[in-house]
């Protein structure tokens, strides 16, 4: 799936593709249920954990 974009939350990428949160899990994004992940954006969370969000955008998008 290659539609995923960094300005999308946690909670509709995982809607859209549950087979992602192994990649986001890996990253080091373990709240994947909590509810920030709702309304924090892909590119947020990358900020928040310190994870380059182009290699994110890489990963989450060979899924």
């Amino acid at each position: 799936m290659n539609n995923i974009t960094k300005d999308m939350t946690i909670g509709e990428i995982l809607r859209a593709n549950p087979a992602v949160a192994p990649v986001l899990l890996s990253a080091g994004m373990h709240c994947l249920g909590c509810p920030s992940a709702q309304g924090e954006t892909l590119e947020e969370a990358a900020m928040v954990h310190g994870i380059d969000i182009d290699a994110l955008m890489e990963a989450v998008n060979a899924v």
